[in-house]
């Protein structure tokens, strides 16, 4: 495939290579992404959005039926790393990956850098005494989940009208000025301020690996919208001769 040449060149050429993923990359994990088909945000429970029962008031005021819609929904607690994820990890010169996934399969297929713009479900931390707990807690619990001071157990995501992380974003930032390649995979970038981060690169190379178009696809010097798991494969490892 001539675009996947292209995409190996550019990958060997670069000394500082950032990746930003998003749900797409999760997608043959078993996770599903938002805003397909098929996606999250294609069903709504009781008339209400997947935004409005993800949102930070929301939990605050019906934390029962919060935690009722997360465990079902947010939690794939069996799913492994997929041939991308696994890929990106063994890629050289690989300087950091920026995901704005939750499910912890970066760190699981071994990349050692992953900055978390959305948090993680894998941590879980008292709103009253700030004690952290494992995803377990969460899952295995019945109701809203309390630590032994009382307080209520949140995870530690960003909810719908939260703002993401100050350090999350000044390291996104940092290391996309000084990429000379950035690899965006599996998002739409129709989220802000996360998608917003590719104005900061003024590397060589953008590229873009979608299924569907986004609004950024007119500064992308390469666009492939081919499966993730045929374009982000182990032969990309392999210098050519």
């Amino acid at each position: 495939m001539e675009k996947k040449i292209l995409l190996k060149n550019m990958i060997q050429k670069s000394d500082y290579i950032v990746f930003m993923t998003g749900a797409g990359i999760s997608v043959p994990s078993g996770i599903p992404d938002f805003r397909s088909a098929s996606g999250l945000y294609s069903e709504t429970i009781h008339n209400l959005s997947p935004e409005t029962i993800l949102s930070h008031s929301y939990f605050l005021k019906y934390p029962e039926k919060f935690f009722d819609y997360y465990r079902t929904k947010m939690l794939y607690l069996d799913a492994k790393p997929n041939v991308a994820h696994e890929t990106i990890a063994k890629l050289k010169n690989v300087k950091a990956v920026i995901t704005q996934n939750i499910d912890g399969l970066h760190q699981k297929a071994g990349s050692p850098l992953v900055i978390e713009l959305h948090g993680s479900v894998l941590r879980n931390y008292c709103m009253n005494c700030g004690k952290f707990y494992p995803v377990d807690t969460i899952a295995i619990s019945n109701g809203v989940p309390k630590c032994e001071c009382g307080g209520i157990i949140k995870p530690d995501v960003i909810l719908y009208e939260e703002v993401l992380d100050d350090n999350a974003i000044r390291d996104a930032i940092y290391h996309i000025r000084n990429a000379d390649l950035l690899i965006v995979v599996g998002t739409s970038l129709l989220v802000n301020p996360a998608a917003s981060l590719i104005y900061y690169f003024k590397g060589e190379n953008l590229v873009i690996i979608n299924k569907s178009p986004t609004p950024y696809d007119d500064y992308a010097n390469l666009i492939i919208r081919d499966n993730l798991e045929t374009v982000l494969t182990e032969d990309l490892l392999h210098l050519d001769r």
